[in-house]
């Protein structure tokens, strides 16, 4: 019986629980020095929660960013919830950990993109560029790196 080994399914799994540890950490400890995220999810996942008028301005994708302001940041096994400040309304989101399409630490020029298309998961080399990102933030940021694991894969 011939059995393959899924390194793009298992660098995905392994990705987000890198996701989840740095999370958990901020929860514990709050964001050290200048490091912030840019998170961007797809909020059509079906286990995604947020306020229908944020779901109806973001019907596919929604960037958000934790950075000056957050509270109740929790971490669960399969995502996490937090409330963010949109134009001075508090709105708590949950965010699965699969729903996530982009990480960034522009702080840190860190960034992973999830992409998926219909022969299954793939993680993709492309740079994440924040100039343009749908949040609460004004200032710009560089180009993040991103690390490819692509060369280990056959």
């Amino acid at each position: 019986m011939s059995h393959d080994i899924d390194y793009g399914n298992l660098m995905h799994a392994a990705m987000r629980g890198l996701i989840k540890t740095v999370l958990r950490d901020v929860a514990e400890n709050g964001l050290p020095g200048a490091h912030h995220f840019f998170i961007t999810f797809d909020t059509s996942h079906p286990d995604a929660e947020l306020a229908d008028w944020l779901s109806d301005r973001y019907p596919d994708e929604m960037t958000v960013v934790m950075q000056h302001w957050f509270d109740n940041l929790e971490i669960g096994e399969d995502g996490f919830s937090i409330t963010l400040n949109f134009g001075d309304a508090p709105e708590t989101l949950y965010v699965p950990f699969d729903a996530i399409r982009t990480f960034v630490d522009p702080s840190v020029e860190f960034g992973l993109r999830f992409e998926t298309s219909d022969e299954g998961s793939d993680a993709s080399p492309i740079p994440i560029n924040t100039d343009h990102v749908d949040g609460p933030t004004d200032a710009k940021k560089p180009d993040a790196e991103i690390v490819s694991l692509d060369n280990f894969r056959k």
